[in-house]
């Protein structure tokens, strides 16, 4: 299971949440009072961690949310195969592929062979996060 359920009136900024079906991090956070029609809402504006696109939920505070487990971990780069870099974990010994077009221009370029990274295991997704 690589998902779970929070409140969204407990969500914080910095937490990750799953906005129509991708991972994001929330970057901000409002909440309007109850009224005279319903409950309190919270308009949620969280950006996806892997299209980098900024994505806006508003849900009232009770509301349950998807919220993604993020296994953060360390692994070395083995190979640069042009369009991706093959990765070992440094625990596990598993290798896989990371699609370079998942990394900022300036993350690639600092990502050189047989340089440990960290890297973050989301929702099937792998993504490098900053070389160690």
């Amino acid at each position: 299971m690589s998902r779970t359920y929070e409140t969204a009136g407990n969500l914080k900024i910095g937490s990750f949440i799953i906005v129509d079906g991708e991972p994001c991090r929330v970057v901000e956070i409002s909440k309007a009072k109850t009224g005279k029609h319903g409950s309190a809402k919270a308009s949620i504006t969280a950006v996806g961690l892997i299209s980098k696109a900024k994505k806006v939920l508003v849900v009232p505070v009770d509301t349950q949310v998807e919220v993604p487990i993020v296994e953060k971990r360390v692994g070395q780069v083995i190979a640069d195969l042009g369009d991706k870099f093959q990765v070992m974990d440094v625990e596990t010994f598993e290798v896989f592929e990371v699609p370079k077009e998942l990394l900022d221009e300036d993350l690639r370029s600092k990502i050189t062979t047989n340089m440990e990274v960290e890297y973050w295991q989301v929702l099937n997704t792998r993504i490098i996060i900053r070389p160690r």
